[in-house]
């Protein structure tokens, strides 16, 4: 096993998914989310990209957007471990009028998108459920809870998204 490691992390220094220094990977914008000050209409986007370095080849990240009507920024909801490190919830809000950052090199896949009046009416049901996430200060790698089963949560309890997150949203299914 130990051998098995150690060959999966040289192989991943060679060619890994991304960036081997996370201080310098990219973080820009992929041009994926509707610029705030010219789409007027709620928005409601999950992005995944590929985990940073070696897990991107199996594992990917996922985080939710949401705009209200008029807005001028989205609300970004996401879990990530270090946060715990250093005293703070794995789940943090930030705001961003640019949701659709590269996820530590890797640019972000949309895998949902809701526009409108009904994301208007979700988004409520999306903040009451981020309230109630049960894993706030929790986070394991495998089986979870992770940055997936943050999103999956959501996705049980605001059904009416029709969320589907792709297999390689490992820790999707600690929520269930």
């Amino acid at each position: 096993m130990k051998q098995w490691l150690a060959v999966l992390l040289f192989v991943s220094t060679l060619s890994g998914c991304s960036s081997s220094d996370w201080r310098t990977a990219s973080r820009e914008p992929a041009g994926i989310a509707p610029v705030p000050s010219e789409q007027k209409d709620a928005v409601i986007q999950f992005y995944a990209a590929d985990a940073f370095s070696w897990r991107g080849w199996f594992a990917v990240h996922t985080w939710i957007a949401v705009k209200e009507q008029y807005a001028e920024e989205y609300s970004v909801f996401e879990v990530v471990g270090w946060r715990l490190n250093r005293s703070l919830p794995a789940l943090y809000e930030y705001k961003t009028a640019t949701p659709d950052r590269f996820w530590y090199g890797s640019k972000p896949d949309l895998i949902l998108s809701i526009t409108g009046d009904k994301a208007a009416q979700l988004i409520p049901k999306i903040a009451e459920a981020v309230d109630r996430y049960p894993w706030a200060n929790e986070y394991t790698l495998f089986p979870g809870p992770n940055s997936n089963t943050f999103p999956a949560w959501i996705g049980l309890e605001v059904p009416e998204l029709g969320l589907e997150l792709p297999i390689s949203a490992i820790g999707s299914g600690y929520a269930d």
